[in-house]
């Protein structure tokens, strides 16, 4: 059993990694240019992986899509539960999956320069998190997949604390990884510890954790590269004098504080 574990959490941390160094063959537009098949080969790498953890859960859904797949997540299920007995976060994964985009913002303010601007990067964020809610609501409603801990609770599939967690994961990364690597680590370690904290407390499937992984990369991957396009519609001067920063209370309410310098 703690081999599966094992496996799936190294496959789920493992991934983006994985996806994120087949990028670095577009980091030098020249060599990139010389090489277009390669290119052509990352970008379908990003898009291929995620895509088919996608799959795969949408086919474990129901042993009537795949018999094989169904059975292999509920005997991981049990067995996590057998060795895990009584887990329980407390809570923790609430609040784990925004820390790669706290992370993100601390190193704004303390003057670490990122890749997008302030302004650029939350609009960025805040496009990719409403196209992530979008498609992890939709998919929760016509799956209508049971939750492991109760067959009443039919929004099990995909796991949003999960996509959540990648897509800040995966925009620290765009922001800071290149820069920095370690970044990238800490906010992908994060975002998997996240994933698994759902399966070990019974919240989730793997195959939902999977899935909602995949989602949320996809979703930060999307409107990061299409950002370019958008900045055409924000002037310039705005976005270098304007900071917006995401904000917490204890009583688990979320804003955004302003702040501007003329």
């Amino acid at each position: 059993m703690l081999r599966r574990l094992r496996l799936f959490v190294f496959f789920l941390a493992g991934w983006p990694c994985l996806t994120a160094q087949a990028q670095q063959v577009q980091l030098d537009s020249a060599v990139a240019a010389t090489r277009p098949a390669l290119q052509l080969r990352a970008t379908a790498l990003r898009i291929a992986v995620p895509s088919a953890l996608i799959a795969v859960g949408v086919l474990a859904h129901s042993p009537t899509y795949n018999q094989t797949l169904y059975q292999a997540k509920q005997d991981f299920q049990v067995e996590t539960q057998e060795a895990f007995a009584g887990f329980d976060a407390h809570g923790v994964d609430d609040y784990t999956r925004h820390v790669p985009l706290a992370v993100a913002y601390g190193l704004m303010a303390t003057g670490h320069k990122g890749e997008r601007t302030a302004v650029g990067f939350t609009l960025i964020y805040l496009l990719a998190h409403e196209l992530d809610e979008g498609v992890v609501s939709n998919l929760k409603r016509i799956t209508a997949e049971a939750r492991p801990y109760s067959a009443e609770d039919l929004t099990s599939f995909p796991s949003s604390h999960t996509s959540q967690a990648f897509l800040t994961a995966t925009l620290l990364h765009e922001q800071y990884g290149h820069q920095y690597p370690w970044v990238s680590v800490s906010g992908y370690a994060v975002a998997t510890a996240t994933g698994a904290m759902r399966v070990l407390g019974n919240k989730h499937w793997a195959t939902d954790v999977l899935a909602g992984a995949a989602i949320g990369f996809l979703s930060a991957e999307t409107v990061w590269r299409v950002y370019p396009a958008l900045t055409k519609l924000l002037p310039t001067r705005l976005a270098h004098k304007m900071l917006l920063v995401p904000t917490y209370s204890p009583a688990g309410g979320a804003g955004l504080a302003l702040g501007f310098q003329p």
